[in-house]
Parts: C-alpha cells; structure tokens; sequence
C-alpha cells in the first residue's frame, strides 16, 4: 500500500515533504484537507494513536486567531472539533504509512519510514 500524506497543498512544509518523497521516487497519495476535509474516525484515530497534542498546531495563524475562550479548557474533544471545524488546525503533513503515522516532516525520521 502506497503512503498518504495528508496536508495542505500550499504550506511549505508540505510542499518540501512532497518535493522530498518525489526526489526518491517514492509513490504515495496526497489528500488535502483544505479541500477534502478529514473525517471524524481517522482525526480521532490519530488522536488516539499520537495524541491530540501533537496533531493540533497552536503555532499556526488559525489557532492564534481563536477567541480565548476557545483556546481555554483544551481537551481531547475540544481539540477534534477545532480541527474538523478548521482541518488548517491540523499540524502537518501528516504521513499515514498504513501500519502507523508521522506527524510533521522530519527527514531521518521519513528516510527510515518510507
């Protein structure tokens, strides 16, 4: 099974991940879930596997831009909701491998994965 990678078609990083697996041939799936969307069962499955902490990006202008009330009282559903509301909330890419996922590109970490 070919990976996905899961992003945003214009953020940078993912433009560089993308770049990364075609320098190396390697064939994969994109979704974009500024278009696409993401649904509930697999944002959860992620969140289960690597914790909403690591999936939601506080550091982007999308969060920053929230009312407080909406950064206060984060919690595990709070979070999904934000990043269903919002999928730019996500933190990317993310690289769904089948038999688990990376978050974020970080080259040692894909050049042993993939």
């Amino acid at each position: 099974m070919a990976p996905t990678v899961y992003g945003i078609k214009n953020c940078d990083t993912v433009k560089k991940a993308r770049a990364w697996l075609d320098a190396r041939g390697v064939v994969y799936s994109f979704h974009d879930y500024k278009t696409a969307g993401v649904d509930e069962g697999r944002l959860r499955g992620w969140v289960k596997e690597l914790g909403w902490e690591a999936l939601l990006n506080r550091a982007g202008t999308t969060f920053r831009k929230l009312p407080d009330a909406d950064k206060q009282g984060l919690d595990e559903d709070k979070a999904v909701a934000l990043m269903l509301a919002q999928p730019s909330m996500i933190k990317r890419p993310v690289l769904d491998l089948g038999d688990r996922r990376l978050v974020g590109f970080k080259e040692a970490e894909w050049a042993q994965a993939v």
